[in-house]
């Protein structure tokens, strides 16, 4: 079937779903109102043992527990396509691209700015392809390129004070229609399937983190710091391993509790079982 006038350029227009979740966005039109909080923790132990695996070698970029999450999310996301749905003007659509994206420290200072990276995946994609894509726009992020999201930003903190509010209300009005250029999503977060935040790896716990009613994201992942906390067995006892918190916000309007509960059950098996992130993203996985 082509391309619908009702459909926007990132997005199919969906009109065989539930009449829940026809009519919820209708009612709650805005997505910071539809939060959902999840929290789970990751039990790293297979982790540390595939990372001590693939870095055996010394790849001249190490592969680490953030690139594997970014992996993880995007198979999770391209398994379970209700999670890379989006409601825009009160409509659900199904977004074209499952695509992850990050902020990058140049140079962890209080001085040192920062800049937005931005993951298309395809189907064909594993964790050896998104490692070296991410290691590409890390590299470019941390030089003096400035990347299409920041470059952005920059245009707009260009433009006169008197002239601001009537471009913000007018870029409101074109991101609600689906009506802004590619110039400005392409590199926008929060125009992707999940934006995620290492917040790990600035000494921080996993937390909430909100979802914004600009842009089309349903899907915010924080990945907290990695510890040893106390795991338990059937039997009671107790072993401390190496873990990571994570935090998910995701618009309830999206699908009901039991799909997300599947979801989580799969991202919890990709990551203890990252062999399984080798696979293409597109290629299914028993959970």
């Amino acid at each position: 079937m082509g391309k619908s006038f009702r459909d926007r350029k990132d997005g199919k227009r969906l009109t065989k779903i539930h009449s829940m979740h026809f009519v919820m966005p209708l009612m709650y039109p805005n997505r910071c109102d539809n939060e959902a909080f999840l929290s789970e923790r990751i039990d790293l132990t297979n982790i540390q043992r595939y990372l001590e695996k693939k870095n055996a070698d010394n790849p001249e970029y190490a592969y680490n527990l953030f690139q594997i999450m970014v992996t993880a999310m995007l198979k999770t996301i391209t398994l379970r396509p209700k999670m890379n749905r989006f409601i825009a003007n009160q409509t659900m659509y199904q977004r074209n691209v499952v695509s992850a994206a990050f902020t990058v420290k140049k140079v962890f200072s209080d001085q040192s700015g920062e800049a937005l990276a931005f993951i298309r995946s395809k189907e064909t994609d594993n964790i050896d392809t998104i490692h070296d894509e991410i290691f590409r726009q890390v590299s470019f992020c941390r030089s003096d390129g400035v990347d299409a999201g920041t470059a952005s930003l920059n245009a707009v903190a260009a433009i006169p004070g008197f002239l601001a509010r009537f471009v913000g209300a007018a870029a409101r009005f074109l991101d609600r229609h689906g009506w802004m250029p590619k110039s400005v999503t392409e590199g926008d977060p929060y125009y992707s399937s999940v934006v995620l935040s290492n917040l790990g790896s600035i000494g921080l716990h996993a937390g909430y983190h909100h979802l914004t009613n600009w842009g089309t994201c349903s899907v915010f992942c924080v990945i907290g710091e990695m510890k040893k906390r106390p795991f338990y067995d059937d039997d009671g006892n107790v072993e401390m391993r190496l873990s990571v918190d994570l935090g998910l916000t995701i618009d309830e309007r999206l699908a009901d509790g039991y799909y997300y509960s599947k979801t989580i059950r799969l991202l919890k098996k990709l990551l203890e079982q990252p062999e399984l992130l080798e696979k293409p993203l597109s290629e299914e996985v028993d959970y």
